[in-house]
């Protein structure tokens, strides 16, 4: 699945033979600056999720061994996410990841920004669900508009902090 209504696009691969989504995509940043934009809880809630959602940090320690917890709202409706920073690093993320609504589909995360060199990086970002069902269900949600979404303003972002 791609989006072709930003300059770069997201790619969604589903694991043939895992219960895994990967997710690749280009920025024009820094490694740095992506991890900020991940751990910074101010600037994640700038971007994260699909237009016209409104973001609130509740809880927020973006360190190995942290928590974090948000919820997402638009039109009266709200949508809860939480889990667990297992590792923080210099280029790379590995948390939990769990959709309130679905509080028993606990995923493994890991992302990491390869330097791509002259200011540009690639996000690679692999999700592990505890089945294929779940997974097929993740990929039927729409999550790629969301993805695809955040990503744009995680772009408008990373321009504006320039």
């Amino acid at each position: 699945m791609n989006s072709t209504s930003n300059r770069y696009q997201v790619s969604i691969d589903a694991d043939p033979a895992l219960p895994i989504i990967r997710l690749t995509r280009d920025f024009d940043a820094t490694p740095a600056q992506l991890m900020r934009a991940h751990t910074d809880p101010e600037l994640f809630a700038r971007w994260v999720g699909p237009d016209g959602m409104e973001t609130e940090v509740l809880d927020w320690d973006a360190t190995t061994g942290g928590r974090w917890r948000y919820v997402a709202r638009r039109g009266g409706d709200e949508y809860g996410f939480h889990g667990c920073f297992h590792e923080v690093g210099e280029d790379r993320i590995v948390q939990t990841f769990t959709f309130d609504g679905q509080p028993d589909g606990v995923a493994l995360e890991t992302l990491w920004f390869e330097d791509l060199g002259d200011g540009h990086s690639r996000l690679h970002a692999q999700s592990l669900v505890d089945s294929f069902e779940g997974r097929d269900q993740w990929l039927a949600s729409g999550m790629e508009t969301g993805v695809d979404q955040g990503y744009a303003k995680l772009d408008g972002l990373i321009a504006e902090l320039r």
